[in-house]
């Protein structure tokens, strides 16, 4: 039995970049391109954030979804990364696949067309029964918050 496959449809004004694919034979995650304009790249400045065409719309499987993350070159290198990350993608949207990237560095960053803008991992998202209840069963942590199992 093959892998469920993710579905690329390559938009308008995208005849260059290629699909998205995985770096390595071991990627967790494939690579997403910037399908910004080849005549002048987008500059995001300290502490911006723009929302990056990719240049593909996509179908993630039923059962499923894409995680859109940072790549860990440009957050540590650039402080760039995804401003709502994870974001997903869910498996009815068909519209235009979007990457909001943010700059939390210091410096002025430019992004190329075809640059590698950020990576996306598909996982299952099951759609569990959700139910109201009068209480939940006792844990060890019980309603401990953020921070309550302490750092070591």
């Amino acid at each position: 039995m093959s892998a469920p496959a993710v579905r690329f449809l390559r938009l308008g004004g995208n005849p260059d970049l290629p699909i998205p694919a995985y770096a390595t034979t071991g990627s967790a995650g494939f690579d997403l391109r910037a399908a910004v304009s080849d005549d002048m790249p987008l500059t995001l400045a300290p502490g911006e954030r723009a929302l990056i065409p990719t240049g593909f719309a996509c179908a993630v499987p039923q059962g499923y979804e894409m995680q859109v993350r940072p790549r860990s070159g440009l957050a540590v290198r650039h402080g760039i990364s995804v401003a709502n990350s994870p974001g997903t993608v869910d498996s009815d949207y068909r519209g235009p696949l979007m990457v909001c990237l943010i700059n939390l560095g210091d410096s002025p960053f430019a992004i190329h067309r075809g640059d590698r803008i950020a990576q996306a991992v598909v996982a299952p998202a099951p759609q569990l029964t959700l139910i109201e209840v009068s209480d939940l069963d006792a844990t060890m942590r019980g309603d401990g918050g953020f921070g309550s199992t302490g750092l070591r």
